[in-house]
């Protein structure tokens, strides 16, 4: 593996209520967990950020149905569906990134909240990994906003899984997220 002082590696919403049997299930969406687990284990060792985001939302979010978003209530602050995937295996020092916690504003990309992105230049990070769920919306809005911010994207392709409301969403996904620039990693460390 490549990596640089300048790495970071970005999980994005590998959260119970995206994994089969939560509340907003993408399909296969557990899948992820093992191959991001082999990607935490070389940044971990070579001691570049990790940083994890998750949605929290408070229980009346705009994106929930009952608000008129188009979304079932999901990672709702402080409940089992808003905890980390119990086999995602964070390591010590993680920076974990909460977005959605206005409930007047919906938020997708991990750089929705300020922190992440001021991290970054903290840490004087020049590209990130990202991998996650789920493709087409919360990492495809992620990588994109990553991009515009001028770093180096690589999409762990294996790591990340679409929600699929409309059939191809996930293609058009990868297609947009290429035609920005983004980097798509096949293999596995």
């Amino acid at each position: 593996m490549d990596l640089t002082p300048q790495d970071a590696l970005i999980v994005v919403d590998v959260q119970v209520d995206f994994c089969p049997g939560g509340a907003l299930a993408v399909s296969n969406g557990q899948a992820v967990v093992p191959v991001l687990n082999r990607w935490l284990t070389p940044f971990a060792a070579a001691g570049r950020p990790i940083f994890a985001s998750r949605d929290w939302h408070p229980s009346r979010h705009i994106s929930f149905r009952e608000q008129g978003g188009p979304w079932p209530p999901h990672c709702i602050q402080h409940t089992p569906g808003a905890a980390f995937h119990p086999d995602l295996a964070l390591p010590e020092g993680t920076i974990i990134i909460s977005k959605g916690t206005d409930p007047n504003r919906d938020a997708y990309s991990a750089f929705d909240s300020p922190d992440l992105a001021t991290h970054l230049q903290r840490f004087h990070i020049r590209r990130v990994t990202v991998g996650g769920l789920a493709l087409d919306y919360c990492v495809r809005a992620t990588l994109l906003d990553a991009l515009k911010l001028g770093f180096a994207t690589r999409l762990l392709r294996g790591a990340t899984r679409p929600v699929e409301v409309h059939p191809g969403d996930g293609e058009r996904a990868l297609a947009e997220m290429r035609a920005a620039g983004a980097e798509r990693v096949e293999e596995e460390p």
